[in-house]
């Protein structure tokens, strides 16, 4: 019954940002881990940026220096800051946490970013 909600995506020029959120139903400390993930069409879904319950993130080298993931413990919200985005970046982009409990994989639904002039 754990549920991931994305938004923020849409349509931007290249050299644009946006910022994708993702709203927990329940408290993220509850997870071990949470991450995001995009997947183009046609392409196998990637990971693009993690962060552990002590708020220590990692990057893909593609997004490093253009994306900050980030998380905000007291509203249940983990964020993507993306700046300069460049038309490689198109794809849907995905939510993903890890429950504590139990081990299981909980996705978003996916929100859609579309780099493009």
């Amino acid at each position: 019954q754990v549920q991931l909600v994305e938004s923020g995506g849409g349509l931007v020029q290249p050299g644009g940002s946006l910022r994708l959120s993702c709203a927990a139903s329940e408290s993220i400390f509850n997870f071990n881990g949470m991450g995001w993930y995009r997947q183009a069409p046609g392409k196998e879904r990637e990971l693009v940026a993690s962060i552990t319950s002590s708020g220590t993130a990692n990057y893909q080298d593609s997004v490093k220096g253009r994306f900050t993931m980030s998380r905000d413990n007291a509203r249940n919200m983990v964020y993507l800051q993306m700046n300069s985005l460049k038309a490689e970046d198109t794809a849907v982009y995905y939510c993903k946490a890890v429950t504590r409990s139990t081990y299981l994989i909980v996705w978003g639904q996916g929100t859609l970013v579309t780099v493009s002039s």
